[in-house]
């Protein structure tokens, strides 16, 4: 059996079997809160049953709690915890909204416990087995390509998977031949078109599942339309951007979670302003930094203040690092727990932002991405948001053009469920030390993230 059958079969199974072991808690937290369950209480989780499902499947489906051979252990367990939390208070919401009052509040909290107890259990053993099975990647490529996929693959699947490299500059029958023995294919950026087809399409014959690092004109044919001129098959490619329809409903969404986001978070804000004055009271409670918006049209973005005041005029234009003594105690709380990142619901409420897309950069910045990359300036065709695509799907250290891969990405696919797909994911990100680390010394002069002087 092939490996893309074997891929979709048992992500079907391990759906099937994490929303059994959800019915499983279910019955389990009534034994434990009941001697004698009345049909009352059983006759409303029943009523209920169809919705705790669809709940279920919607988050099991949203955090990829599937796919356990690409996740560490702790992520499986961040993600777990997570969706079994939010899958918690949107049924206590479902139970309100039906009137299905005789479901147990004390039920739902017992196999709430029980629910991650099964999840988190039954998904680390099943990591434990898969470990022992030794998968193959080739990767092919250029020599600078093979070291950076190497490290990724390592970190992606494992330290116990084989990579093999072969040069994109070998022989095309001895490439093709070298398919044969491995269970991925991975492929770099800088290969041409004619080989990258005929290795996909080698891959696909023989049931093999192929990666492949994008080029901007696949990026452009990602969404294109297949139409036809005459009796001629043809594909239409839209520039990038959104449409005028999808800016005002993008627009709208991004007032009222603004202005609710605000309201709702106002006592927060005036406690870290607290704190921040109590830690330095000479400084200012905001930090405010020109930065590029739409179309590079400049704006100001407000944070939270996390380092000492006039830290750039003490340093110079530098990027944050690990250990900055810059920050304050304060500002690392905040910077740990993106807090500081709160005061641009005001840059969405005025439209300089919008709650997602590709994060604001410096004039500076911006400028020599321009420079070393042709496509980064399709960047701006949308507004800069708080959270993105790369945010989620990257890391701190993410390089500029494995990011502008993603923010591309975004662009070219822009649909309402994408934002709430992101603003969902953004909360595990929230727990991920490895997406908030500060940079190595070495690399601190590299400007390869978006954080850049966020003081």
């Amino acid at each position: 059996m092939s490996n893309v059958v074997n891929q979709r079969s048992r992500k079907f199974t391990l759906i099937i079997i994490d929303l059994c072991l959800i019915i499983i808690a279910y019955i389990f937290a009534f034994h434990i809160r009941y001697d004698n369950i009345h049909p009352r209480n059983w006759d409303a989780f029943i009523s209920l049953l169809p919705w705790i499902l669809l709940i279920g499947l919607f988050f099991i489906t949203m955090y990829e709690l599937y796919s356990l051979d690409q996740k560490s252990k702790w992520d499986v367990i961040r993600k777990v915890i997570v969706s079994s939390t939010l899958m918690m208070f949107l049924t206590m919401a479902a139970s309100f909204l039906f009137r299905e009052f005789a479901l147990p509040r004390s039920v739902i909290l017992i196999s709430y416990i029980i629910i991650n107890i099964f999840l988190i259990s039954w998904k680390l053993v099943f990591i434990i087995l898969l470990s022992r099975k030794l998968g193959t990647v080739l990767v092919i490529g250029d020599n600078q390509e093979h070291q950076k996929i190497a490290r990724q693959i390592d970190t992606q699947f494992g330290k116990k998977t084989i990579v093999k490299f072969i040069s994109s500059k070998e022989l095309e029958e001895r490439i093709l031949h070298e398919l044969q023995f491995v269970d991925y294919v991975m492929m770099g950026s800088k290969i041409s078109n004619d080989l990258k087809a005929k290795i996909i399409y080698d891959s696909i014959k023989n049931g093999k599942i192929v990666y492949v690092v994008p080029d901007l004109y696949e990026l452009l044919l990602s969404q294109a339309v297949i139409t036809s001129i005459d009796d001629s098959m043809v594909m239409a490619v839209k520039p990038f951007g959104l449409s005028w329809s999808q800016q005002v409903a993008k627009r709208l969404y991004d007032i009222v979670i603004s202005l609710v986001g605000l309201v709702i978070l106002s006592p927060l804000f005036l406690l870290v302003g607290l704190i921040i004055k109590m830690e330095d009271p000479k400084g200012s409670v905001f930090y405010k930094q020109p930065r590029l918006g739409k179309y590079n049209k400049e704006f100001i973005i407000y944070k939270f203040r996390s380092m000492v005041e006039g830290a750039e005029k003490i340093t110079g234009p530098v990027l944050a690092g690990e250990n900055d003594p810059r920050i304050t105690k304060t500002g690392h709380f905040i910077r740990k727990t993106r807090i500081d990142e709160l005061p641009q619901l005001l840059n969405v409420l005025k439209g300089d932002m919008s709650i997602v897309g590709p994060r604001p950069e410096r004039e500076f910045f911006t400028k020599q991405f321009e420079k070393d990359l042709s496509s980064y300036v399709y960047r701006s065709t949308v507004k800069p948001g708080i959270t993105g695509y790369a945010q989620i799907m990257g890391k701190y250290t993410t390089s500029v053009d494995d990011k502008l891969r993603f923010d591309l990405f975004y662009i070219r696919n822009y649909s309402f469920v994408l934002d709430m797909i992101i603003q969902f994911r953004t909360i595990i990100v929230l727990f991920d030390k490895t997406k908030s680390e500060g940079r190595v010394e070495s690399e601190k002069l590299e400007p390869k993230n978006d954080r850049s002087l966020n003081y």
